[in-house]
């Protein structure tokens, strides 16, 4: 028996430009933190031939080429798994959907529960390399590369995407106190509204590939504004960091019209007369968390309980992606 989990994350700035349509051209650069809220796997050799698969679905197969799931039948691909005796069961904290990064958590613990069923040790690098793989050049998803990596990694972490390809990971160079305040002032509150990401990536893939002017501009505002807030948190500056956030909202929702909608745009300025300084919607955008930075916390929640949106509480996890049991 072998369990994994690997962590979701938050983005602090710079989110979009870790996709090759833009990193290739013009490099990109983001922050990512690691939060204690994960994706689980367990893998358990049986004593039959052939898999079972236990996600939000269960399915029997023969072999790995037999699996519908495609992340799972891929990565058992990559690895050379054909014909095993396994049952893979996943299990996460926070559904799908949400913007927390979920998929790339799912695959990085997944790699890594396989590697650890044949031994082999795996350095963070590799295993987000791997995960990229299998999400970004195999499955063809129009996704970025700071999920599997952060994951991988954990912390809050510096990013920066070459134009060949090459991520460079460096820790965010911050003391306790700035990190303690980020923890008890980040508050994160689930919209309601789930999505696929993939579909407001592909928009913005589509036209960074096609030079459209006005989207590489916000993209290059945008990776500014990582670095930006990367020298204001580095300062302990959190005003101007929180000042920041709002500024990469109110450009992210440019991108694209799915963004937002009515109900979070009115939820986000009720946040803002409620103490927060700065927020946005945390992935790919149409929905999941709301993130804010905030003055007042205490009148921050008390406003959207109030709404009617929930919490949830979260402190950073900087151990990544590892095996928590093995037997």
């Amino acid at each position: 028996m072998i369990i994994t989990r690997s962590p979701l994350r938050i983005t602090l700035g710079g989110g979009g430009t870790d996709l090759a349509s833009y990193y290739e051209k013009f490099g990109g650069f983001l922050i990512a933190a690691a939060i204690d809220k994960y994706v689980y796997i367990t893998l358990h050799r049986t004593f039959q031939p052939g898999y079972i698969i236990k996600y939000s679905q269960m399915e029997k197969a023969e072999s790995a080429g037999d699996i519908k799931h495609p992340i799972i039948k891929e990565a058992l691909k990559l690895l050379k798994f054909d014909k095993d005796y396994l049952e893979i069961t996943s299990m996460a904290d926070i559904p799908a959907g949400t913007g927390l990064g979920s998929s790339g958590s799912f695959t990085t613990a997944l790699l890594k529960a396989l590697h650890t069923h044949k031994r082999d040790i795996i350095h963070p690098i590799a295993l987000a390399e791997e995960a990229c793989e299998v999400e970004i050049v195999r499955l063809k998803e129009p996704i970025g590369k700071q999920d599997q990596y952060i994951s991988s990694f954990g912390g809050i972490t510096c990013f920066e995407f070459g134009k060949d390809g090459k991520v460079t990971a460096s820790p965010l160079n911050i003391s306790k106190e700035i990190l303690y305040d980020l923890e008890d002032n980040m508050l994160l509150f689930f919209t309601g509204y789930s999505r696929s990401a993939s579909s407001i990536l592909e928009e913005q893939h589509k036209k960074s590939s096609q030079d459209d002017e006005e989207m590489t501009q916000n993209l290059h505002f945008i990776k500014d504004l990582g670095i930006q807030s990367k020298k204001a948190l580095e300062k302990g500056d959190l005003k101007t960091f929180g000042g920041l956030m709002n500024t990469h909202w109110q450009n992210k929702k440019k991108r694209s019209k799915m963004m937002t909608n009515p109900k979070i745009d009115e939820w986000y300025e009720l946040a803002l007369k409620n103490g927060a300084l700065g927020g946005k919607l945390i992935g790919a955008g149409g929905g999941g968390f709301l993130m804010f930075y905030a003055d007042n916390s205490a009148s921050l929640r008390q406003a959207m309980n109030k709404a009617g949106l929930e919490e949830v509480r979260f402190k950073f996890d900087f151990e990544g992606t590892k095996v928590v049991a093995q037997s």
